[in-house]
This record gives structure tokens, sequence and C-alpha cells, in this order.
């Protein structure tokens, strides 16, 4: 069987082909130009420490939480018996800073 298009179907598929071959080339170009490169690559980054900030405050989030449960009971009130020797701690750490501090000075 032969091809049955009349030189003017023939014509217009060219046409129709060379629109599509621009359109192509035109996206082609776009993709290619250099302020497109810089923008996808920003948004990619953008992206990554958005991803990468948000797996942190997760994070730091669950830790807070779990501190906070560790020195306060279920209705919000401290714990005393694990409050009260972590901040004789913190005040015995605080006071050989500034001791230290000072024999330095001195």
């Amino acid at each position: 069987m032969s091809d049955a298009r009349t030189p003017a179907q023939i014509e217009a598929d060219i046409v129709r082909r060379r629109e599509q071959l621009a359109v192509t080339l035109d996206e082609i170009g776009i993709r290619m130009h250099p302020k497109t490169i810089i923008g996808d690559a920003k948004a990619k980054v953008a992206s990554s420490v958005d991803e990468t900030a948000g797996r942190a405050f997760v994070a730091v989030n669950r830790v807070v939480s779990d501190v906070k449960a560790r020195f306060t009971h279920e209705d919000g009130a401290p714990r005393l018996e694990r409050v009260v020797p972590v901040a004789v701690v913190a005040v015995a750490l605080v006071g050989l800073l500034v001791s230290s501090s000072r024999k330095k000075k001195g």
C-alpha cells in the first residue's frame, strides 16, 4: 500500500513538525539558560535548608520535651527531687568558674 497523502497534507505535516521543533528548542533554551540553571540550584538549596532546619527543629523539640518530662510532673509541677540536685550542681559549677576567673586576674 502506498501513502495516499496529498502534497498539501505533507506540507501541513512539515509545518506542524517545524512548529513542534521550534517549541522544543525554545524549551531547551529556557532550561539551559544560566539564569534558569542558577534559579533551579537556588531552589534546591533552599529546599534542602528548609528540610534540614525542619528536621533539626523536630529533634530539638523532642529533646526539650524529654527533658521537660523528666523534670516536671504530668500536671506541670516541678519534680523537686530532680530539679534541686541539678540546680545545686549548676550553682557549684558557676561558683567554680567565677572563682577560677578571679584567681587568673589576681
